[in-house]
């Protein structure tokens, strides 16, 4: 693929717009990032707010440490963060910097002000709406379909800002339909390494990190650090075995530290944080370990990253499916890819990954999303042994379907519509006492 190719241009864009940094679960911070927004608009501070999410926010919003807050946790504490301490103008890193004072004042702030959450009305996803008031003024503020995508600001009946939102589509990011395994396959062995470095040395940066710092300290479940003391035998003798153990552990860490507070970035992918993680540090483990060129690691972190993206565009942001099953798939690929594997290696990892773990749910960012990041990257691995080994499934078992393509629409299928009714009743066992 040559760099005049409008889908080389639009794979450096795709990359681009998914490879952003957070601070924390993208869901709270999304409730921030809208709050601190409307705050702006509102020019000061309110006595009264109204925080209208869709089912999906508040299931991923529930459970989560808000960073930079003392350990609060929830939807209001997401917006009183945005309100108190919230920097609008640096998006997912809205309140990457708050200090001991503010977060008191986060503390005060939801302490005196009512904050009233309602589940939205809009038939949305991805749907948050934050209405803040000061005597009789008015600010609302609204994100629609994904993270950053305010659709509307509004102050005193003055339309200041909007956007006409019909369905979930995204259709002001770059169109992704595009996409195929073979064309990702192209693209990450003949990409200029110059139009993706700058991206992917933050990439490694931010969440090996923060995966180190998961293993670290005290955060959550401690996976990471439970899948290595419990295996200090497999550590001990070293080899294969060992590697693929501390890809898994190093993961599960990041998201340890991420789901439970910890006040690091991480670069996220489809909108999410363990996404992102999920996608990128088991390679970055394998690549180090193997002694391979940067180079290698560059073309590997490409194709996981965007074979992540690819299977996630049909699934959407939000779903009852667990986006680690995918973004663990395209980690194993990415493994696959610093082994030598060529197209057909890539395919049936993938395929493989797919037909083992798909249907995983997703209950919530919290805690135990780091288990399924061990099991998720285990289960990529997995894919591409079975390859070695002259394995794989067929079309016809199960929901696997003939052509890696049509497995991936198969799972996005399964992720958008067979699983929105369990979406809806995953929320139900959440808010019930």
């Amino acid at each position: 693929m040559k760099r005049s190719d409008i889908q080389y241009q639009d794979c450096i864009k795709i990359l681009e717009e998914e490879l952003l940094p957070a601070m924390g679960c993208t869901e709270p911070i999304a409730v921030a990032y809208c709050a601190a927004v409307a705050r702006e608009t509102l020019g000061e501070a309110p006595d009264r707010v109204v925080v209208e999410a869709s089912g999906n926010i508040i299931k991923n919003v529930k459970s989560v440490i808000v960073p930079n807050t003392g350990h609060l946790r929830g939807i209001p504490a997401a917006a009183a963060a945005g309100i108190v301490a919230g920097d609008a103008g640096k998006q997912l890193e809205v309140i990457a910097e708050v200090s001991e004072a503010q977060q008191a004042d986060i503390r005060t702030f939801m302490e005196t002000v009512p904050i009233q959450v309602e589940i939205a009305s809009s038939p949305l996803i991805f749907d948050i709406n934050v209405i803040v008031y000061a005597g009789e003024s008015y600010a609302k503020v609204r994100i629609a379909n994904y993270h950053t995508n305010i659709v509307l600001i509004e102050k005193d009946g003055e339309v200041l800002q909007s956007s006409e939102i019909k369905d979930d589509s995204e259709s002001d990011l770059t169109d992704r339909s595009f996409l195929s395994v073979e064309l990702i396959y192209d693209f990450a062995n003949t990409v200029e390494l110059e139009d993706v470095k700058k991206v992917l040395d933050v990439q490694i940066d931010y969440n090996m990190a923060i995966s180190e710092e998961g293993l670290k300290n005290d955060y959550g479940a401690n996976i990471g650090s439970v899948l290595l003391k419990a295996n200090k035998d497999v550590m001990e003798h070293g080899g294969e075995s060992a590697l693929r153990l501390k890809a898994r552990a190093m993961a599960a860490a990041g998201s340890d530290a991420r789901m439970n507070g910890c006040e690091l970035p991480v670069i996220i992918n489809s909108g999410s944080g363990n996404q992102g993680i999920t996608a990128s540090v088991p390679v970055i483990v394998y690549a180090r370990a193997m002694g391979v060129s940067q180079e290698k690691l560059y073309r590997a972190l490409v194709l996981s990253n965007l074979l992540g993206i690819h299977q996630k565009t049909p699934i959407g942001r939000l779903s009852a499916y667990c986006g680690a099953i995918n973004a663990g798939a395209a980690a194993g690929c990415g493994i696959a890819y610093l082994k030598g594997a060529d197209l057909d290696g890539i395919i049936h990892t993938l395929v493989n990954a797919l037909a083992i773990a798909s249907g995983v749910v997703c209950d919530g960012a919290k805690a135990s999303c780091a288990g399924k990041i061990a099991l998720a990257v285990d289960n990529g691995i997995l894919g591409y042994e079975m390859h070695l080994e002259g394995q794989q499934f067929v079309g016809g078992d199960g929901i696997v379907k003939k052509g890696v393509e049509n497995m991936i629409a198969s799972v996005g299928r399964l992720g958008h519509d067979g699983m929105a009714e369990t979406d809806r009743e995953i929320l139900r066992i959440m808010i019930s006492d």
